[in-house]
C-alpha cells in the first residue's frame, strides 16, 4: 500500500495537486477499538508517512500522544491530531484533522499555527470542495470500499471516486475498506494519497 500511496503522491506533485509542501502520502488513521496498539503500528509505518490520533476524548490522550510524538520523531513521521486544536498545540504536532461539520474552522486554525497541515473529511465533491475553500491544506474522502466503520456509508468505488477528484480540483485522501491489494485499484483516481485504519493493524 505505501508503495501504491508514493506512486499517488507522485503523480499528484506532477499535476500540481498538492498545496502543502510537506503533505504525505499515507495517512494512518488510530482508532480506540480498531487500532489498540497505534505506537506499535506507527513504528513500522515509512518515513514520511502520516499518523492521525484520534484521541476521541479519552483521559490518557496526552500520554498516549507523548509517546506517538517521539515514534513520530524517531521515524521522520507527520504527526497529526484528530478535531482537537488544544491537544495539537499541547503536544506540539504538526496539525489537525477536522470532521467535516469542522471544516470552517480550518483557516482559522492556519492562521493561527501557518506551519500546521490542516486537513478536513468529506464525503462528497460539495463536501470536499467547500473544505478546500475553507483553507483546509488537503480533504479525506471516505467512503471508498465497504468498511468495517460505523460511520461508514455507501463505497464510491475507484469510478466514482475519479470523478469526485476531478471536481474537487485539489490534494484529496481517499479512506475506507483499503488495503494492499484494493489500493492498486486507485492509481489512476488522481488521488493525492491514501489513508486507512484496519490495514495497518498489526
Amino acid at each position: 500500500m505505501a508503495r501504491t500511496a508514493a506512486f499517488l503522491g507522485r503523480r499528484a506533485v506532477l499535476r500540481k495537486r498538492q498545496r502543502w509542501t510537506g503533505l504525505p502520502n499515507l495517512l494512518f488513521f488510530t482508532d480506540p477499538t480498531r487500532t489498540a496498539d497505534p505506537e506499535a503500528i506507527a513504528a513500522r509505518l515509512p518515513r514520511g508517512a502520516g499518523v492521525v490520533f484520534r484521541a476521541f476524548g479519552a483521559p490518557d490522550a496526552i500520554e498516549r500522544g507523548l509517546r506517538l510524538k517521539a515514534i513520530a520523531r524517531d521515524r521522520r513521521l507527520i504527526l497529526v491530531i484528530g478535531a482537537d486544536a488544544t491537544l495539537a498545540a499541547q503536544l506540539r504536532a504538526n496539525g489537525v484533522h477536522l470532521p467535516e461539520r469542522l471544516a470552517h474552522r480550518a483557516r482559522r486554525l492556519k492562521a493561527a499555527h501557518p506551519l500546521w497541515m490542516v486537513t478536513a473529511a468529506a464525503h462528497s465533491a460539495l463536501g470536499a470542495r467547500r473544505a478546500l475553500a475553507l483553507g483546509a491544506d488537503a480533504v479525506v474522502v471516505s467512503t471508498v470500499f465497504a468498511s468495517r466503520s460505523a460511520s461508514a456509508g455507501a463505497p464510491l468505488g475507484p469510478l466514482k471516486l475519479a470523478i469526485l477528484v476531478r471536481r474537487v480540483k485539489g490534494p484529496v485522501y481517499g479512506l475506507g475498506g483499503i488495503d494492499n491489494k484494493k489500493a492498486r485499484l486507485l492509481k489512476d483516481t488522481g488521488l493525492a494519497g491514501l489513508a486507512a485504519v484496519d490495514a495497518f493493524r498489526t
